[in-house]
């Protein structure tokens, strides 16, 4: 076996490695520096991110296979981003836990390394640190709640928050109700239960060969989630001793793998985000028509929330990722490897569908083409997303008078003014939302449905806008538009009453404007004060330097690697 990187902190006898191999005498045997590989837990458990609480048991079972296969587990604990608990948005941070996690696998003396996420963002700053340091690393997802129950109906982890909150304020569901099914919703351990972008993330990630096939989507209180996170410490090991890091699994073929396994899942559009980043730091070429030319003619397999019926458990249970995938082999690069050291496409053979009501066959597929379709026009120069599985087919095409929003407080304070010049017809459009502008891009592009709309028995309308929606959510809305308003794009320039036109088979979104008006046009007084440069901290930092939502939203200087090296001793 090869010299182990962690032997460069630990094999030598001067007084550098005797304080190394001293420090870490608190319960490492002496054998623990005779070369074995030293593999870190990157574990995101936090009580402040719910979703991942569970991990630390997950950590154990790693831990032990580990040790089983000869090598040295050590717990490190990193940055955790609860997606419902932090302020202004977790997506803020995500660039940061990136940063911190991939300096500190360099730093330590480590040879390889399990990573532990769950909740939205933590699977891709984690995926973004390791293809950043490329040392052997795989992933293990925290896994899905149960599904809860409310009033004898199953209840979707945040779809149902939106559609429920709806009815209170279209004065079908009572204040009282509402909050009784607040205890229902989240019933177990385990990140949300619909399509959502955790779910999603996790079923991407072994898509693009990251983790065992045929784990992500394991219900989070499921034991096979621990026996597989046993599995998966046994094959960090091995991942060291042959050398397989990410920058061999991470290739142009293992993306074409995840686009076509979004598409098919009905996946949530903040993947495209995270996998441009992800792309980003692996050195592969990735572009949001990537997006529309691999993924516009899969069809969608899965039905499950938002777009459709069923919740997370289920389609565990109807026979997971695989099933899918192997009904849509023919579209996968064959030559794309996972961290088993054998190509996605081999561990397909076995898969099988147990429930046709949850994954639909190929021949009958619940929506033909239901891949995320990327739009460009005047109104989005870089391009803009929209999800046609979770829209209303009939507002695909459509053209309504624009209400425009400057901020997300500007929306809050009028959205429900009964005296709101607004239609079933109209285009609701807030800005202020992207990465700089608000700043971090969060979860608010699924503008809720005017009140006095909400009663006359509206449910969807039209919504334009620079940020994103929770992959829980459902609309028509046209989102990640760039570039965004605070970066002078062209949503700055529209207008209350402007003309804005989707075609999303044309895949257009345009502001039905002349190009001379426009280009007379300067932002509204209140558009430009909505954006207020922040003076210190991580958001000065992030609002210098972050990039547009085409290219992943990742800081400019961070995109890239720097590999596992550091140069210098540190006494």
């Amino acid at each position: 076996m090869a010299e182990q990187r962690s032997s460069q902190w630990y094999a030598s006898a001067d007084r550098n490695a005797y304080i190394h191999r001293a420090w870490m005498r608190r319960g490492l045997p002496a054998h623990a520096f005779d070369g074995r590989p030293h593999i870190a837990i990157a574990n995101t458990a936090s009580d402040l991110t719910p979703c991942n609480s569970h991990l630390n048991e997950v950590a154990e079972s790693v831990r032990q296979g580990v040790y089983e296969a000869g090598g040295i587990p050590l717990n490190l604990p990193v940055v955790s981003l609860g997606e419902t608990q932090v302020r202004p948005t977790a997506m803020l941070w995500r660039n940061m836990a990136a940063m911190a996690t991939e300096e500190m696998l360099r730093a330590n003396p480590i040879d390889g390394v399990v990573l532990l996420g769950g909740c939205d963002k933590t699977i891709p700053s984690l995926l973004m640190a390791a293809a950043s340091v490329d040392l052997p690393a795989v992933v293990i997802p925290g896994g899905p709640m149960l599904t809860g129950t409310f009033a004898g109906k199953a209840l979707g982890c945040g779809t149902d928050v939106w559609r429920l909150s709806e009815e209170v304020r279209g004065g079908t569901l009572s204040q009282e109700e509402f909050g009784r099914s607040e205890s229902s919703m989240i019933r177990s351990r385990g990140h949300c239960n619909t399509m959502g972008t955790a779910s999603t993330m996790a079923l991407v990630a072994e898509a693009l060969g990251m983790i065992i096939p045929g784990l992500a989507g394991t219900p989070a209180p499921d034991s096979r989630l621990l026996e597989a996170s046993h599995e998966t410490g046994r094959l960090a090991v091995e991942l060291v001793a042959q050398g397989r890091r990410p920058s061999s699994i991470l290739t142009r073929g293992s993306f074409q793998n995840a686009i076509v396994a979004l598409a098919a899942i009905g996946g949530s559009t903040n993947a495209v985000v995270h996998l441009l980043a992800i792309a980003g730091r692996a050195g592969i070429e990735l572009t949001l028509d990537d997006f529309d030319r691999i993924g516009a003619g899969v069809p969608l397999l899965v039905n499950l929330q938002p777009a459709g019926k069923y919740l997370m458990e289920d389609f565990h249970r109807a026979g997971g990722l695989l099933a899918v995938l192997r009904e849509v082999k023919d579209l996968l690069d064959p030559t794309a490897l996972t961290v088993t050291g054998k190509p996605l496409v081999d561990h397909l053979d076995d898969a099988r569908i147990w429930d046709p009501e949850v994954i639909s066959i190929r021949s009958a597929p619940l929506q033909p083409d239901a891949g995320i379709a990327v739009l460009h026009g005047n109104l989005a120069p870089g391009g803009a997303l929209v999800k046609p599985a979770a829209a209303t087919p009939r507002l695909l095409k459509h053209r309504g008078k624009a209400v425009v929003f400057d901020t997300i407080e500007d929306l809050h304070a009028r959205i429900d003014d009964p005296d709101l010049d607004v239609d079933a017809d109209s285009v609701l459009v807030l800005r202020g939302c992207g990465p700089k502008g608000y700043p971090g891009m969060p979860e608010v592009a699924n503008m809720p449905v005017p009140k006095k709309l909400l009663t006359r028995g509206v449910r969807d309308m039209v919504r334009v806008c620079d940020g994103r929606m929770s992959g829980t959510a459902y609309g028509t809305v046209v989102l990640h538009v760039t570039p965004e308003a605070a970066a002078g794009g062209p949503l700055a320039l529209v207008r209350t009453g402007d003309y804005i036109v989707l075609d999303v088979e044309a895949r257009r979104i345009d502001l039905d404007v002349p190009a001379d008006e426009l280009a007379r046009r300067v932002p509204d007084t209140a558009t430009v004060a909505g954006f207020a440069a922040p003076s210190r901290g991580w958001e000065k930092l992030y609002v210098d330097h972050v990039m547009q939502a085409d290219t992943g939203a990742d800081l400019d200087f961070l995109v890239g690697s720097s590999g596992d090296q550091v140069s210098r001793e540190s006494h």
